[in-house]
């Protein structure tokens, strides 16, 4: 049976949540290092779609 999350678990989880937002503002202002991760993505969706398709 799930729990109710504790007052240090929601504080731990806005951590994470704020460096994960953290880390993709310096993504987004980076050129370079955003069109990798685009392309990293498409890369991933790809071999989803391969694996979904597959019978």
């Amino acid at each position: 049976m799930l729990t109710a999350k504790s007052d240090e678990d929601k504080k731990w989880q806005a951590e994470c949540d704020m460096r994960t937002l953290m880390e993709a503002k310096k993504i987004e202002s980076d050129p370079k290092r955003l069109k990798a991760a685009q392309a990293m993505a498409k890369e991933k969706m790809m071999e989803a779609a391969k694996v979904a398709s597959e019978d």
